[in-house]
């Protein structure tokens, strides 16, 4: 019998990734979660707001309107119009668009950058783990958002990609250090050293046996990341860092609309509204993905009304004792 077939059947038999059933019981966690369910209604209806509102309406969000300048909300501009002109309806849904694409973005690049270092750090151990785990330290000891700052405008040139690469490269520490620790825990299980002793290949082990056995924890990262990436993109293209003009972004649109919001509220309560919708329907889906994938939830969960109760008149009922 060939190596790898020995492979696939010792992996067949003692691998412990998340079976069909398992999936099945995280789906009715989630779906049991109201707050889970509303925050992914939520995210469902921002992302279609974001990627179909531009077909909504007829004007560009870089085209003035000349006749409408400062304009509250109207049945032509349904946000209203900033100084320019601009509809600030297509403006908000192009600024929501690009602030979600940067968001999704470095959550993937952040989270598979973390999943790499920190399964390799954990896995190999030794000079490697010294090495890389040194390289976490060091990145974390630089404050990330004065660096972007600094290095962000050496970097007009290259476009928004080059600020979503920032925004990776400084997200990604605190996630491989929690990977580290979960592979070197992983290492030891029967199903690696058996895979080890079968001579499969380190790399292979990590993207077979260790990596599928974390997913819980990378799906659940991955989602926050997202909504921690757009308030950094927010907050640094309000200080001038980010998303460049003529592009906009949430967070350009609420540098722009500050000043003016006492008097043109239009201008920047739009896309504030949009900003904390976001944000919060994000960390609703991420708690319900936290309880819904974690194993030991089941028996930490607040027992149900109609339990309690039951149990509350059990403790309540006095015991009948034989009289003397």
């Amino acid at each position: 019998m060939s190596a790898e077939l020995v492979e696939q059947t010792v992996a067949a038999q003692t691998d412990q990734r998340v079976p069909a059933g398992r999936l099945r019981l995280a789906a009715r966690r989630l779906t049991g979660s109201r707050g889970a369910v509303l925050g992914l209604v939520v995210m469902v209806l921002l992302f279609l707001l974001a990627f179909l509102g531009p077909y909504l309406t007829p004007w560009d969000y870089a085209t003035p309107d000349y006749t409408a300048l400062r304009q509250p909300p109207s049945p032509q501009h349904w946000f209203g119009t900033n100084g320019l002109g601009q509809d600030v309806f297509a403006q908000t849904v192009r600024g929501l668009q690009k602030s979600l694409v940067i968001g999704l973005l470095v959550a993937v690049l952040s989270t598979g950058l973390a999943s790499l270092v920190g399964a390799c750090a954990g896995y190999f151990g030794g000079w490697t783990d010294r090495l890389l785990t040194f390289l976490v330290d060091l990145m974390l000891i630089f404050p990330a958002f004065l660096v972007i700052a600094v290095i962000s405008p050496r970097l007009r040139g290259s476009g928004w990609i080059a600020f979503v690469l920032l925004l990776a490269v400084f997200n990604w520490m605190i996630t491989a250090r929690v990977i580290r620790s979960m592979t070197r825990s992983l290492r030891e299980r029967e199903f690696v050293v058996a895979a080890r002793f079968m001579g499969v290949g380190p790399f292979r082990i990590i993207w077979r046996h260790i990596l599928p056995n974390v997913s819980s924890f990378l799906i659940i990262d991955a989602t926050i990341t997202v909504g921690g990436a757009v308030m950094s993109e927010a907050a640094l293209s309000y200080f001038g860092f980010g998303v460049r003009p003529p592009d906009v972004s949430l967070g350009t649109l609420l540098a722009a609309g500050a000043a003016d919001a006492p008097v043109f509220p239009w201008l920047f309560y739009f896309a504030a509204g949009l900003l904390v919708l976001f944000v919060l329907a994000v960390n609703l889906v991420g708690d319900g993905l936290r309880d819904a994938l974690d194993p030991t939830a089941a028996a930490g969960r607040r027992p149900s009304r109609r339990a309690q109760g039951r149990k509350n008149r059990k403790t309540a009922t006095p015991s009948r004792r034989s009289t003397p």
